[in-house]
């Protein structure tokens, strides 16, 4: 008697370690990062491959587990019964129910997924090979059950069709994660913004990015060689479009490469020269071209430099490859080390001075803020698409819980600003 006792008490013992170890195993597999195991088998883990078999059907992999961890605690639960039956008689399944469900709950449910909550990755990975084989085994059982599951659930209006579609596409998916990295201290801001960046690419528009036709330097072809010469050199850019009659008839592009080395086999000789016969032929692209697509378009032209038109052909600005990289790594200063001159002035009362003309992704990536720029691609227009006006100058508004204080306007365009960040950045879109 006290040996059939010991029997089962191991026996039970035994059951609930492998109850634990289902327990521990579903919740390390649910929980673990698919990208994380997909990245550990490229580089040749062999402990990764059968995680991601299992991955690869969730449904049967959840399924087998619930069933194996299941049929175990049933019956441990039946075999504890039998043992106090004997002893106790009919309070023997009362005391059973109190005493498994303490000893399930605290050894095979609690502690073992506290524990692959705590040890994801190592856990997923030391249970994937022992696990693999029982859930191939159980497979014909479960697609069983995954029928009649989902005969049940189609009576109520569920189709099976809907599932695996996600809520948000991957590249969102990957920006939340990328941000919960950052908040979580394992992704550094520069970093995030970069990220940020390159997912951002085929939601922004040239005209988001491109240097607006106000800011841009273009000359005039009717202009002596001798003065030609001086504008391309002043203008100090790699390439320099040329009009002719008016600004916005943009006739050809010089590079400023080209002219220097025929200057120097003339030998600073204009005599004869037709410094406009060195011009390229002027590239233009919608401002609706996503930065993907430009892109693209640069490396199959081999160009790094396009002019921007609207819909209806006028000339809005130029976009060159550094646009669309700043994008995403941030400004860069000129090739003579100097930076460009400072856009944004932090003050000592906390506000910052900034010009009217910055863009607002500049604003967000520098500062770490949120202002929205789905409306306006700068500051000003920011303002000026909140307030429904221009503004006069010494006026104050308030967005989203920032402070703007017009100080200076030129003609129509706001020039500079006075931004007041909240004490602490909480969503708000109250005017004043």
């Amino acid at each position: 008697m006290a040996s059939f006792l010991a029997i089962g008490i191991g026996t039970i013992i035994v059951l609930l370690a492998v109850s634990a170890f289902l327990s521990g195993s579903e919740t390390a597999l649910t929980a673990v990062s698919p990208a994380t195991m997909h990245r550990l088998e490229q580089r040749n883990s062999r402990a990764a491959r059968p995680v991601n078999m299992l991955l690869a059907d969730r449904e049967r992999m959840i399924g087998g587990i619930l069933l194996g961890n299941t049929f175990i605690n049933i019956l441990a639960s039946s075999l504890a019964t039998s043992l106090l039956a004997a002893r106790y008689g009919n309070t023997a399944v009362i005391i059973t129910t109190l005493l498994m469900t303490f000893v399930i709950l605290v050894f095979a449910e609690v502690l073992p997924k506290t524990l692959a909550i705590a040890r994801t990755d190592r856990f997923a990975l030391s249970v994937g090979r022992i696990l693999l084989p029982v859930v191939n085994l159980l497979a014909p059982v479960v697609d069983s059950v995954q029928f009649v599951v989902w005969r049940v659930l189609h009576l109520f209006g569920v189709r099976q069709e809907g599932e695996g579609i996600p809520v948000l596409p991957p590249h969102e998916e990957i920006r939340g994660a990328v941000e919960l990295a950052h908040k979580e201290g394992g992704v550094h801001r520069e970093h995030r913004d970069m990220l940020g960046g390159i997912l951002d690419l085929r939601e922004l528009s040239i005209g988001d990015v491109a240097i607006h036709r106000k800011n841009m330097v273009a000359i005039d072809a009717e202009q002596p060689a001798p003065q030609l010469f001086d504008s391309l050199m002043g203008a100090n850019h790699t390439r320099v479009p040329v009009w002719r009659e008016t600004p916005d008839n943009i006739v050809g592009v010089l590079r400023t490469k080209d002219v220097m080395r025929e200057f120097a086999r003339r030998r600073g000789q204009f005599v004869g020269w037709d410094i406009l016969s060195l011009m390229e032929e002027p590239w233009f692209v919608p401002d609706t071209t996503t930065l993907e697509e430009q892109i693209r378009a640069f490396r199959l032209r081999r160009l790094h430099f396009a002019l921007v038109v609207d819909e209806y052909g006028a000339l809005q600005g130029v976009v060159t490859l550094t646009d669309i990289i700043e994008e995403i790594i941030g400004g860069i200063p000129d090739e003579r080390g100097n930076a460009e001159q400072a856009e944004i002035h932090p003050q000592s009362d906390g506000s910052f001075q900034i010009q009217g003309a910055t863009p607002i992704r500049d604003l967000n990536r520098v500062l770490d803020w949120h202002l929205p720029d789905e409306e306006a691609t700068t500051v000003a227009g920011l303002v000026i698409h909140e307030a429904r006006t221009i503004p006069e100058v010494g006026q104050r508004f308030a967005f989203y819980g920032f402070k703007f204080e017009i100080l200076r306007r030129q003609r129509n365009q706001i020039t500079l600003l006075r931004v007041t960040p909240p004490q602490q950045q909480t969503p708000a879109t109250s005017a004043a």
